[in-house]
């Protein structure tokens, strides 16, 4: 299933991707292979065979939520590179005045 340099442009556009000339012709090819490698897999005989998400059987390892040992807050600061009124100093992150 070839794609074509029309197809990744737009791939590329929709992602906002500016592409070179030679991005897109490597691009075209890596892409090509990988669907056809993905046709392949629809070509399988997968009649009767149940969807999974996994090939092996998977158990969660659930355990009680016990509560155990905490840090005082003078030993939860004590590695922080900053503290601020007994608390992490982290920088801002949102673009507004305090």
């Amino acid at each position: 299933m070839p794609i074509s340099r029309a197809d990744v442009e737009h791939v590329a556009r929709l992602a906002r991707l500016a592409l070179t000339d030679e991005e897109l012709d490597r691009f075209q090819a890596q892409l090509s292979v990988i669907l056809e490698e993905a046709d392949k897999i629809t070509r399988l005989p997968t009649e009767g065979v149940p969807p999974t998400a996994h090939p092996l059987p998977r158990v969660n390892a659930w355990r009680d939520d016990v509560p155990g040992p905490c840090l005082t807050r003078e030993e939860a600061l004590s590695t922080a590179p900053e503290i601020e009124q007994d608390r992490f100093k982290v920088p801002r992150i949102i673009e507004e005045a305090p």
